[in-house]
C-alpha cells in the first residue's frame, strides 16, 4: 500500500497575481529560482495548457534524478479567483501530484501556494523516512518560493 503525504507552503509576492503566475508556471525559467532544479517543456508549446508535458532534472552536481509531469488542470478565471495548475509526477522517482495555486491579495500582491501530494516509494520505509526527509523538503520548498518571490517583484517593479 502507498502513502500518500502533502506539504503546502505559500509565499507572498510583492507583484500583482497575474505576474505571479506567470512566473510560476514559466517552466523553462523555474532554473533560475528552483533549488537545484532545470525544468523543460517536452511536449509542443510553453507548456501553459492542459496535457502538457514537462522534465524536470533535481540534483546537485553529478547526483540526481528526472521527475517527468503531466498538466492534469489548468484553471484560470476571466474574472477574480485564483489560478491553479495541477502536475501530476509520472516518473520513477517522484509519485504523486504537485499543485500550484495564485491568489490575489490586493492589486499588487498576490500569495502563491505550492503544494505536493505525493505517494511515498519503498512501503513501510518510505513511510518511516518522511518524517526524517520532510523538513529538508519543506526548507528547499521554500527557500526555492522566496527566491521566486524576490524574482517575480523585481519583475514586476522593472528592476530585473
Amino acid at each position: 500500500m502507498t502513502a500518500r503525504v502533502e506539504l503546502t507552503v505559500p509565499v507572498d509576492v510583492e507583484a500583482p497575481a497575474e505576474a505571479a503566475w506567470r512566473t510560476i508556471t514559466d517552466w523553462q525559467g523555474q532554473g533560475e529560482w528552483m533549488l537545484g532544479t532545470r525544468v523543460g517543456v517536452t511536449s509542443a508549446g510553453d507548456g501553459r495548457e492542459l496535457g502538457a508535458r514537462l522534465r524536470a532534472v533535481t540534483g546537485f552536481g553529478p547526483v540526481g534524478f528526472a521527475d517527468t509531469m503531466e498538466i492534469v488542470e489548468w484553471t484560470v478565471p476571466d474574472g477574480p479567483g485564483p489560478r491553479r495548475c495541477v502536475v501530476r509526477h509520472t516518473g520513477s522517482v517522484v509519485r504523486g501530484d504537485g499543485v500550484f495555486e495564485v491568489v490575489e491579495l490586493g492589486p499588487e500582491r498576490a500569495r502563491v501556494l505550492w503544494r505536493e501530494l505525493l505517494d511515498l516509494p519503498l512501503g513501510p520505509l518510505g513511510r518511516w523516512g518522511w518524517p526524517l526527509v520532510r523538513p529538508a523538503f519543506r526548507a528547499g520548498v521554500a527557500y526555492s518560493l522566496r527566491r521566486m518571490a524576490r524574482l517575480c517583484a523585481a519583475r514586476y517593479r522593472g528592476d530585473a
